[in-house]
């Protein structure tokens, strides 16, 4: 199953114009996340506590870790995320402080080094940008990381427009150029 982790929220988000293109180029069934529909917990000493009190006990069925066995199930993955003050929407943050799970999107080795244990072995990152200063490990390099060093997804590519609000751009060519690119590239 693919999964598609949509971190748009405008109605008429460029971003996720470029994540269609994406996934009807994929040509697959996907479950769709809307992070701005969920009501992430507040990470606090609690929260974490009882995590660690459930991977203690390899409670890997509580609902705590629903996310994050959807996400380690996920043959493919697909995020949509708009490049948002100098990173992605904080909601993909949250969503991953609910993914990274010992024990189910990752463990360690006897050396303590991170091993994946997520079934994806590609991950497609989408993102634009109304400016042309987007360094990627403020936003790609960080989900790029995160996948290839603790999930054990090899594959991860990069989709992504940027100066779109540029005054004198056409944004229309630019997402048109990006969405070839799409076409011609998966």
């Amino acid at each position: 199953m693919l999964l598609f982790i949509n971190a748009c929220v405008r109605g008429e988000s460029r971003t996720k114009l470029l994540a269609d293109a994406l996934l009807e180029k994929l040509n697959e069934p996907f479950e769709e996340l809307r992070l701005e529909e969920i009501d992430f917990p507040k990470v606090d000493e609690a929260f974490l506590h009882e995590r660690d009190r459930l991977i203690a006990a390899e409670e890997f069925s509580a609902p705590l870790f629903d996310l994050a066995r959807q996400f380690a199930e996920a043959t493919r993955i697909v995020i949509a995320a708009p490049y948002w003050d100098l990173s992605f929407p904080a909601a993909l943050k949250q969503y991953f402080e609910q993914v990274n799970a010992l024990g189910v999107t990752f463990r360690y080795t006897p050396e303590g080094f991170p091993q994946g244990l997520c079934r994806a072995k590609e991950l497609f990152y989408v993102a634009t940008a109304g400016g042309a200063f987007t360094p990627e490990e403020f936003g790609y390099g960080y989900v790029k990381a995160l996948a290839n060093s603790f999930y054990g997804i090899e594959k991860t590519r990069l989709f992504m427009a940027k100066g779109l609000d540029i005054v004198g751009t056409d944004a229309e060519a630019i997402l048109d150029e990006c969405i070839e690119k799409i076409q011609n590239e998966v």
